[in-house]
């Protein structure tokens, strides 16, 4: 009998077993019968090549067109080229010294290519693909055997193409004997749902659609029911713990600073802000995530309801991802609350109270000072990093905690603070995000918040105007940019230039050493033989390399300078001063500045290879402009050929400037993967068959069913096998899903 937990190396030989750990991770039987396939294909469909992204790894079904070989002219060998289509598009296939194949690749032939998708001279190609043919008795085994049904495509790599993973799931099924279900036989029935062995059979070996349907059901309610209980047992957790009662007080701090507001609140601001009163007013603990646009003035709702806390005797704590931002926030919270900030200077208001920054890199006298105030109560507002965190870190008595930019920080980071509250209870907690997500992402990764939004901006923002620059076609665009530059500081306004790497100084925004200058692909006669590994993009651009070459070309007058996540505290905090007092024309920086920098005079933002961000990133980035009184534009530089997928992105980007609208954009365009943070941990997703934005049906059932068994059986101890699906959504392997959400 074959198991679930059995290793795949003992049933399918050291070969098999060793390459799908090492290419996959896959080390049992339920690890590679949960490797589902990405999706099918039928005997004479091809897939649509017009649909593939440069740099991703690909498995497809394609119909020869030619095949030629032809002498190297600079070194020795050959070069054969086959051309494959799917009757409305062609991919080139590469291979070199591989003269033979002509006599493989015939004109007419149908296959299966696998292989990294690059670019030469703007077409799109595979070099050295891996393949297997419809009819060849030798290599086209595996496919002949589906060749009645459906062909299942898994997710693969170089190392491991999909039809040798076929092969090795086939193996396993013909031994296994199933595995006990870990949901009760009522809630499948009363769900609809079919038992998990047939469901795992029926994903890798289906004879129609209507299977395929029925297996993705079951397995779809079992990821989306795993992770709803998870939240489940932590919104019973958060319920269980008192809170401080933070109540709204007349003739305090908040009321005093609402008399001087010199503008008018919007809708939004007043209704959620009448939200988070009501919910700090009780001693069951405020857990509320707070998304909306960039610029709807989150910053003032999370001020107010700081307020109310020290009203009610108590402190507040906000937590910022970077230095950079909160120290940003640090300045912006004492400007908007001028005199009542300054509790303890002489003629300050009796209501006023004191904000303290705390960071990692303050110096040993600052920090005493501020640890001090914190503990002592004399700071009713703390503002700092990730060091507020520490345990050595004390409050006199916390009442609200605010996490800025919830996507920077994690699960257990955020209950670091939640029980620093007196008498270990529970702060109330604001999460604030500028990202706007779609409902079924709140369900599923914030799944123990309540969720508000601010969709309104506030009255005399200034429009912003999005535009692709694209390089490699219009190369003259470029110089255009810098013009641009040029006129908006001549008109006394400012800019930014975003790059995605530091450049000379290592790091986490490093994201890609630089390489040495080589002749480009593009330029060359012939497409270049890779080597192991080699990517044939170039590196991305780098801060230390664009700022003192803008200095010294097309920008050669204009004050420049440079901002990057690892400069000392000192430094950024000088660069960002002299920026927002306009002794810097343009500013050239990572993403650093991706929140929070509020410098209204800035009205242009130039994001170099801007392929490389995602939908989201884009938006925070270009809410850093149009802050004023003058409209702001926006410029993706980009050489990303036109008619593809990732050029579309851009293109939607600079279409609209609605957040909310491009939320849905990206999670369309992203793997659920990114979305739940495996990607940066390196794990696999957690999520691998529910799709966050198609399937919020299965999303809301499996959150009613999760609160309806947590409220009856918190510890699920009743239910051993959801119990086991909850383990293994959260056993190490996976800790980092739960941590980056």
């Amino acid at each position: 009998m074959v198991s679930w937990d059995d290793k795949l190396d003992r049933l399918l030989g050291a070969k098999s077993g060793n390459a799908l750990e090492s290419a996959l991770g896959l080390i049992t039987v339920g690890d590679l019968l949960r490797h589902y396939p990405r999706r099918y294909a039928e005997r004479g469909e091809l897939t649509r090549i017009a649909d593939l992204e440069l740099g991703e790894h690909v498995s497809i079904m394609a119909e020869v067109r030619s095949c030629t070989t032809r002498n190297m002219a600079s070194r020795p060998g050959t070069i054969t080229e086959a051309i494959i289509t799917d009757g409305r598009a062609q991919l080139s296939l590469t291979f070199f010294k591989q003269k033979y194949l002509q006599t493989k690749l015939l004109p007419g032939t149908t296959g299966m290519f696998s292989g990294k998708v690059s670019r030469y001279k703007d077409k799109l190609q595979l070099t050295h693909p891996d393949y297997k043919l419809v009819g060849d008795e030798e290599d086209g085994a595996a496919l002949q055997e589906f060749a009645s049904g459906l062909i299942p495509i898994y997710p693969a790599t170089k190392e491991l193409q999909t039809w040798t993973i076929a092969n090795c799931v086939r193996q396993i099924l013909d031994q296994w004997d199933g595995v006990a279900d870990p949901v009760p036989e009522e809630m499948l029935a009363e769900a609809e749902l079919s038992g998990l062995s047939e469901a795992l059979r029926r994903i890798h070996q289906p004879n129609s659609w209507a299977e395929v349907t029925l297996a993705r059901n079951r397995l779809k309610w079992d990821e989306a029911l795993a992770l709803q209980l998870v939240f489940a047992q932590r919104r019973h957790s958060a319920i269980s713990r008192p809170a401080p009662v933070c109540p709204l007080k007349d003739g305090g701090v908040a009321a005093a600073f609402d008399e001087v507001l010199p503008f008018t609140l919007t809708d939004g601001q007043r209704e959620v802000g009448e939200l988070i009163s009501a919910d700090m007013s009780t001693d069951h603990p405020m857990n509320l995530l707070l998304q909306g646009e960039v610029g709807s003035g989150k910053t003032l709702v999370a001020l107010r309801a700081m307020l109310q806390a020290v009203d009610a005797g108590r402190q507040a704590a906000m937590l910022a991802p970077t230095e950079v931002l909160a120290g940003q926030h640090a300045r912006s919270l004492r400007e908007m609350l001028g005199e009542l900030a300054r509790d303890g200077e002489l003629g300050a208001p009796e209501v006023a109270t004191r904000i303290t920054l705390l960071t990692g890199a303050m110096g040993a006298k600052e920090r005493k000072q501020a640890l001090l105030d914190a503990a002592s109560g004399a700071a009713g507002i703390v503002i700092g990093t990730h060091a507020l965190i520490q345990d050595r870190v004390s409050f006199a008595d916390l009442g609200l905690v605010v996490v800025d930019e919830q996507h920077r920080f994690g699960v257990e980071q955020r209950d670091a603070l939640r029980t620093r509250a007196a008498g270990g209870g529970s702060p109330h907690i604001l999460v604030m995000t500028a990202t706007p997500i779609p409902r079924t992402v709140a369900m599923t990764v914030y799944g123990d918040l309540k969720v508000a939004a601010l969709r309104e901006l506030p009255k005399g923002r200034s429009p912003i105007s999005t535009s692709v620059v694209p390089v490699a076609e219009k190369p003259a665009w470029l110089d255009r940019v810098w013009q641009r530059i040029r006129e908006e500081v001549a008109k006394g306004h400012q800019a930014y230039v975003v790059c995605p790497r530091i450049g000379e100084v290592e790091g986490e925004e490093d994201e890609a050493p630089p390489k040495k200058k080589s002749k480009s692909a593009k330029d060359s006669k012939e497409p270049k033989e890779p080597k192991g590994g080699e990517s044939d993009r170039r590196p991305p651009v780098a801060v230390m390399d664009v700022a003192p070459g803008l200095a010294r070309g097309p920008l050669r007058g204009l004050r420049i300078g440079a901002l990057h996540g690892k400069l000392p505290t000192d430094e950024k905090d000088a660069v960002m001063r002299a920026f927002g007092d306009g002794e810097l024309d343009v500013l050239v920086a990572t993403t650093v500045v991706e929140v929070g920098v509020n410098v209204p005079n800035a009205t242009v933002m130039v994001i170099m290879d801007a392929d490389r961000f995602g939908v989201s990133q884009l938006h925070q980035l270009r809410g850093r402009v149009g802050r004023g009184s003058a409209a702001g534009l926006c410029l993706l530089v980009s050489e990303i050929p036109a008619n593809t997928s990732t050029r579309q992105r851009l293109e939607a980007v600079a279409a609209t400037t609605d957040g909310f609208e491009l939320a849905r954009l990206d999670l369309e365009l992203r793997r659920e993967g990114d979305i739940l943070g495996s990607a940066q941990s390196g794990t696999r997703s957690a999520l691998k068959m529910l799709s966050l934005l198609q399937d919020e049906d299965v999303i809301e059932a499996a959150r009613v069913a999760a609160d309806d068994v947590v409220t009856a059986d918190p510890e699920l101890l009743s239910h051993p096998g959801l119990a086991g699906m909850v383990s293994d959504l959260i056993h190490e392997e996976h800790a980092e899903f739960l941590e980056k959400t």
